[in-house]
Formats: structure tokens, C-alpha cells, sequence
């Protein structure tokens, strides 16, 4: 008895002992203002008992890419397998000069120095007094009361943790290794389903439907991915296949190859295990072999790429080659399906399997074609020449891929006659027949040599729209057409139809429009043609697509793709067309020029600057969706962040145009925020647009412009924070008087996260 006493009085001891142990481990681990790690010094901040830690990571393979984020740090996991499961700004990459800091001023920088401020928490007005990185993995940013007012869970990059949700409209992205995987994603729509994507219109796995809002996915600490409504009750489960199992560590990854996956650590093989996964067939992910492979399954059940487009044994062959010199011919693949990447659509043709592959050899600009019976027989029709696809005994479809016929051979077995060779008979007899077949022979022989003259002549004339018509790929790879000049005044008929400054309308033999634009420019021909391959590997549906290009005598053209309806500028500058552009169709054509731009920051391999957008050069298709054309050629040196901002700059510009009609923005930007402080923004818009406006959206659209056209650069939002502004995704506080100089702090917190605007 007197032991249970002294054995009761005890627990409060050692949990009072253990408590105080904690917070003073809490206490230590807040991070306070002015903080900072440094690439140089490989620095880190580590949770209270260790588990995880923030600091700066190799980026990728290359020399000095580095990214901060927060990793695993638990010494039961071995370094090489902390994985890292949060990264300050996605995708942005610093120098081994650069450095991530609390700020005096309360925000979370990140500093590289040659480029300036990579990324910001923008939280310099929220009052911050200290930052933490909990044991969760979560990094929140804490108030004078200890509420948070920041957190890393609020915005994920490729990684969820037990713990952490995936609310309405908050998106998961895979990490860029190549072109094709930084266009996958995890998004979580509106109606409650999770989806994964590619790009914005490709849906290649959904969860459960309950339709309803207010839901939000959640990582369980026993393995159980969840949707669950306000009350935190499940609606819809999946389960690792060790749910409830003792496991320490677990997190749940969009991959690289487009698959959502749920990890395990397993301490007994020191190793991540997959615990489940979203799709079981990896070829069912849209490009999951990248723009030329067809995914199949080997005789281990593990999926396979394999290319079968090479037509040599030679292992470094191109995996694509459509540069036929001679005629073309078409290859049968049995139980195989192709689709189109950029774009990801496909012609459908009603016709026979017969009738498909015909119709693909014959016209110059197919590529491949998969027929298919599933009740209706469908010949889809690819026109590009980046498309994927996948193979398995279990499909009924036909695939037919275009390859050049290899001339026949000389046949190195065969005989010489073996009959012997007499001795010549000389006959010195006049023989009639023989002169009369001689002169008849020669009389045919002339006449033969004169149709093929014509016939030269004819098809040199035709040479250039044949070459056109074949598309044949220079020797970057990236399938531009490289024309002559001669060519391209062929194609426009001598620069005939003008429909723009130094734009003009040209038609290619297969009658497909398109559109020849010169530039003035005296860059010289190796920067030009480097800029070009750049610019023909970049494909986004706001972004208009280069075919060709011509680098001869001093002329720099480029070929694009025909958008039917013309500039916005020719829109704007015309009252009968300007009626036209309703308020939900200019809204559209913001909103569409902000991801294209952004599209260019974010989503390339590289960060592409546009540095000339105008409304001269945002063309708009047959149904008014905006198209950015040239793009990328400004010769600047593409790490200066001047160029971004003045990217930022110009999109604001576009938004006040659309808006107010008025092609001269300094003439109109200082009346219309007058108006719009005084409560008064419906005076300013344009009075040609015919039903009226969304006050609501029109309040959206010129906050937004007047943050992007801030004199002050490092005030201007980011291209990301202008999409989902313009989307209704973020909301934007009021912003301070743009185009007039000022002097002011750093840049500000000005967008916070919201369902609603």
C-alpha cells in the first residue's frame, strides 16, 4: 500500500519533468526575426524532437540548383532517404550564394544574390514574432498570441502529411524532371473529387464522387487517405495496404511519372515502401512514357516504355525520326493505342481500318492513327509529332505510325548470268528493221526526255509547298519547318495579305492557314535559331503555337499557327468589333493571358520571359480564347528579374484595357483608380461592352491591374497570385496608387489564401 502511494505520487512528478523537458525543447526550437541558412554554411532549423528540418537541398543534377525545403530528419532514417516533403517556391532554383531568412519585417525570404528575392511568405503586415517547425513537419509563422498566421501545410508543393488537408481549389504539382512531368497535378475541384491531370485538360483519375462542398482530403497517421466534410466525417476512404500497422513515418506524393502514391518508412529495410497508389496501371497515366513511347507491360508485370518509332538497331537512334528523304510508309501495331499530347485531342474520322491507314499515308501532315471498334468504327487521326500511348494483348485498337521506306538494297547475293559469252558475229548487212526500230527509238527517247523536263519544271515549282507539306524536321528535333525566303514568299504569295505590323496570312498546300510574322531584329543567326528551337519545345493551349521559321539574307521570320479572329488590338481600336467582346469574353482573355505568362514563368523547363506583350500580339481563336504569340525572343539575359516584373507589368496593362477600351493606359490609369477609391469603378469600363458587368469581377480585374502596374517593382504579385486572383481563388487587398513613383518598403503581403473572393 505504501508503495502504490509513493509509486501515485510519483507520475505527476516525472509527467510535470517530461512536460517541462518538452516546452523547454519548444522554447529553444522557436526560430526568431532576423534568422537565417545559408547555402554556404549548410545550415538547418530542426523540429522540437527532431524529426524534421528545414534547410537548403541539392535541386537537381546540375552544378549550384538549389531549393530550401523541409525533409525528414529522424535518425532512424538513413540521409540519403530523408526525403524532402516541402519546397519553398516549387520549382525555383538559387545560386550557391543565396540564403532563406526570417525577416525583421516578420516574412520568409528567399534571397539569392545574383538574382534578388526568389519567394516570399508575404506575410510582412501579419504581425509575426517568431516561426516554428513543429514535430507534423508543418513550418507555421506565430503571432505575439501564438496563433498561427502562416503555415507550410496551407501550401503543399508535391507532398502531404498525416495531418495535413487538401482543401478546395489547393493543388499538388510534380516535380519537374522533364517536359512532360511538370505538367502533371492533384487538384481538388469543387464538388469534392480529388482529380489528377495533365496540364488543365487531361482527367485521367478521379476519387469518389460525393458531391458535395466543404470537403477536403486528409492523410491519416494509420494510413487512410480521407475526404471528409466540416464535422470531420469521412465520406469517401482509401487504405495503404498497411493501414493500422505501427509505422512511423508515412506521407502520401504525387510522383514524376503523373501516379499519386502513399508511402511507408520500414524500418526492418530501411527503405520507402509504396502502400498504395491511385492508378494500378501505370500505362492508364496520360504520357506516362513522354512524348514518343508506348507504354507496355513486361514479362515481370512491371510497366515498360519502349519506343517503335527507331528504325535502326542503334541504341542512341533518335526515338522519333520524321524526316523522310524518300517516300513514307505506314507500321501496323496490333493492340495499341495512340494519343495526342500537345494538343491532347485527336480527328475522328468514321471509316474502315483500311480506309484509316490510307488516309494517314496520304495526308502529309498525319503522323499516326489508331483505329478502333467499339460499336462505331473511329479512325483518330494524330497530327503532331508528340503523342504517346500504351500496348496490352487485352486491346482490340490498331495503331499505324508513319516511318520513311528505306530504299531497297543492292542485293549482295546475287548471281551474275552464268551463260557463256560467245564471240560477237559482226554482220556487215544493211538491216531495215533495225534502222526503223533505231529511229523510232530515238523519236520516243526525245519525246521522253522533253515530258520529264516539264515535269521538273513543274515539280521544282511545287518543290517549295511539297517541302512545306512534308514539315521536314531541322536538326534541333523539335518539328519546325526550316523554309528559304523564296519559300516563305511562296506560302504568303509575296507577302500579299497583310494582317498585322509585318504579320501576314500565308496557306500551306494542305490549305492549312498560317501566319508569317518578320522580325526586326539584328540578333545574330546562332542566338536566333537557338531562341527558336526554344521556343518550338514550348506548347500551352494560351500560347500560339510555332510551326517554322526562315533565317536567310538577313531575314529573321517566324512561321505560327493561323488564330482565325485576329488582335485583340484590332479588337479594341474597331467600335463594331469591340461589341463583340462581352465582359465574360474580355474576363476570359485576362485570364487566359495571365497563365500563359505564367505558363512561361513557372511551367518550362527554364523561365522563359515574354517582354514584349501588347495587345498587338494577343491574337484570339474562333471561339475568343486568347493566344500569346512571340514570345521568348527577347535577347536579355533570362535570370533578371526585371524582366519578370516587366512581364507583370504589361499584364496589368492589358487588364486596364480590357477593361476601361483605352488603348493608351497612362491616359487612363490615374482616372480609374480615382474612380475606384471613390467607390465608383462602373464609370471607367469601357461603354461599348453590350449587357453590362460583374461588379464583383470588375472590383477582381482592376485591384489586380493596379497591383501589376506598381512603380515600385518589388510590389507586383507574382504571375501565379494574378491567375488565381483572376480565377476567384485568392483575394487582393486594396492596393496603394500605381503608375506614379513611390518609395517604399519591401515588398508587401498582399494576396491571402480564400475559397471566395
Amino acid at each position: 500500500m505504501l508503495e502504490q502511494d509513493k509509486s501515485f505520487h510519483i507520475s505527476p512528478f516525472l509527467l510535470s519533468v517530461f512536460t517541462g523537458f518538452f516546452l523547454f525543447h519548444l522554447v529553444l526550437s522557436k526560430i526568431p526575426l532576423g534568422s537565417k541558412l545559408s547555402v554556404e554554411e549548410n545550415s538547418s532549423w530542426v523540429s522540437p524532437i527532431g524529426d524534421f528540418a528545414i534547410g537548403f537541398f541539392n535541386h537537381s543534377d546540375q552544378p549550384n540548383q538549389y531549393g530550401v525545403g523541409i525533409r525528414f530528419n529522424s535518425k532512424s532514417i538513413p540521409v540519403g532517404k530523408q526525403t524532402v516533403v516541402w519546397v519553398a517556391g516549387a520549382e525555383i532554383t538559387v545560386g550557391n550564394k543565396s540564403y532563406f531568412q526570417l525577416s525583421q519585417s516578420g516574412e520568409l525570404v528567399l534571397v539569392d544574390s545574383l538574382k534578388g528575392v526568389m519567394w516570399t511568405s508575404k506575410t510582412s503586415r501579419s504581425a509575426v514574432v517568431s516561426a516554428l517547425l513543429r514535430d507534423d513537419g508543418n513550418l507555421v509563422l506565430l503571432d505575439e498570441m501564438g496563433s498561427v498566421v502562416w503555415q507550410s501545410f496551407d501550401n503543399p508543393s508535391d507532398t502531404i502529411l498525416p495531418g495535413q488537408s487538401l482543401s478546395i481549389y489547393k493543388t499538388l504539382r510534380a516535380a519537374s524532371k522533364n517536359s512532360v512531368s511538370s505538367y502533371y497535378s492533384l487538384y481538388m475541384n469543387a464538388s469534392g473529387q480529388l482529380q489528377l491531370r495533365w496540364e488543365s485538360d487531361v482527367m485521367y483519375w478521379t476519387s469518389g464522387n460525393p458531391s458535395m462542398s466543404n470537403l477536403s482530403a486528409v492523410l491519416t497517421s494509420d494510413g487512410i487517405l480521407q475526404l471528409v466534410d466540416q464535422t470531420l466525417k469521412p465520406m469517401w476512404s482509401v487504405f495503404g495496404d498497411d493501414h493500422n500497422d505501427a509505422v512511423n513515418f508515412r506521407l502520401l506524393r504525387l510522383d514524376v511519372d503523373g501516379n499519386l502514391r502513399m508511402y511507408s518508412w520500414e524500418a526492418v529495410s530501411k527503405s520507402w515502401r509504396s502502400v498504395w497508389q491511385a492508378v494500378e496501371n501505370q500505362c492508364n497515366v496520360f504520357a506516362t512514357c513522354g512524348e514518343h513511347g508506348v507504354c507496355v507491360f513486361n514479362s515481370s508485370g512491371s510497366p515498360e516504355c519502349r519506343c517503335p518509332f527507331k528504325i535502326t538497331s542503334d541504341p542512341n537512334s533518335k526515338c522519333f525520326a520524321q524526316d523522310c528523304k524518300s517516300a513514307s510508309s505506314m507500321v501496323t501495331y496490333e493492340h495499341t493505342s495512340l494519343y495526342e499530347i500537345y494538343p491532347p485531342t485527336d480527328s475522328i474520322i468514321l471509316t474502315s481500318l483500311q480506309q484509316c491507314e490510307a488516309f494517314c499515308l496520304r495526308n502529309s501532315f498525319c503522323t499516326a492513327a489508331t483505329f478502333t471498334n467499339d460499336g462505331t468504327a473511329k479512325c483518330l487521326v494524330k497530327t503532331t509529332p508528340y503523342f504517346s500511348g500504351y500496348s496490352g494483348p487485352s486491346l482490340s485498337s490498331v495503331s499505324f505510325i508513319k516511318t520513311c521506306s528505306d530504299p531497297l538494297p543492292v542485293d549482295p547475293h546475287a548471281s551474275r548470268s552464268s551463260s557463256a559469252q560467245s564471240p560477237a558475229k559482226h554482220s556487215h548487212r544493211l538491216c531495215i528493221p533495225c534502222l526503223v526500230g533505231a529511229a523510232s527509238g530515238t523519236f520516243v527517247l526525245f519525246a521522253v526526255i522533253h515530258l520529264a523536263i516539264g515535269c521538273y519544271i513543274y515539280r521544282r515549282r511545287n518543290m517549295i509547298w511539297k517541302k512545306a507539306a512534308l514539315a521536314c524536321m531541322t536538326s534541333n528535333s523539335k518539328g519546325l519547318m526550316m523554309l528559304s525566303f523564296t519559300e516563305i514568299k511562296e506560302i504568303t504569295g509575296n507577302f500579299k495579305h497583310q494582317i498585322g505590323p509585318k504579320t501576314y496570312r500565308g496557306v500551306l498546300p494542305n490549305h492549312q492557314p498560317v501566319a508569317i510574322k518578320e522580325l526586326e531584329t539584328t540578333i545574330e543567326e546562332r542566338k536566333f535559331r537557338a531562341a527558336v528551337s526554344k521556343i518550338g519545345s514550348i506548347h500551352h493551349r494560351n500560347l500560339v503555337k510555332l510551326n517554322g521559321y526562315c533565317c536567310e539574307l538577313g531575314k529573321k521570320i517566324l512561321v505560327y499557327e493561323y488564330v482565325k479572329n485576329g488582335s485583340v488590338h484590332n479588337y479594341m481600336e474597331d467600335d463594331e468589333l469591340s461589341k463583340r467582346l462581352t465582359w465574360r469574353r474580355r474576363l476570359n482573355i485576362c485570364l487566359g493571358v495571365a497563365r500563359a505568362i505564367c505558363y512561361l514563368h513557372t511551367g518550362c523547363r527554364e523561365f522563359v520571359s515574354h517582354g514584349t506583350l501588347k495587345c498587338e500580339n494577343v491574337v484570339l481563336d474562333k471561339n475568343y480564347e486568347a493566344k500569346v504569340s512571340e514570345f521568348g525572343l527577347g535577347i536579355v539575359h533570362p535570370e533578371a528579374s526585371c524582366v519578370r516584373e516587366k512581364d507583370v507589368e504589361d499584364v496589368g496593362k492589358m487588364l486596364l484595357i480590357l477593361v476601361t477600351g483605352c488603348l493608351q493606359v497612362g491616359e487612363v490609369c490615374e482616372l480609374a483608380y480615382k474612380e475606384w477609391i471613390q467607390g465608383r469603378p462602373e464609370r471607367v469600363v469601357d461603354n461599348r461592352i453590350d449587357g453590362g458587368v460583374d461588379r464583383e469581377e470588375l472590383e477582381r480585374m482592376l485591384r489586380t491591374a493596379f497591383w501589376c502596374l506598381q512603380s515600385d517593382e518589388r510590389m507586383r504579385p507574382s504571375m501565379g497570385e494574378v491567375v488565381k486572383v483572376l480565377e476567384g481563388t485568392l483575394t487582393v487587398d486594396p492596393p496603394p496608387p500605381p503608375c506614379a513613383s513611390q518609395s517604399l518598403p519591401a515588398k508587401e503581403a498582399l494576396l491571402e489564401s480564400s475559397s471566395e473572393p
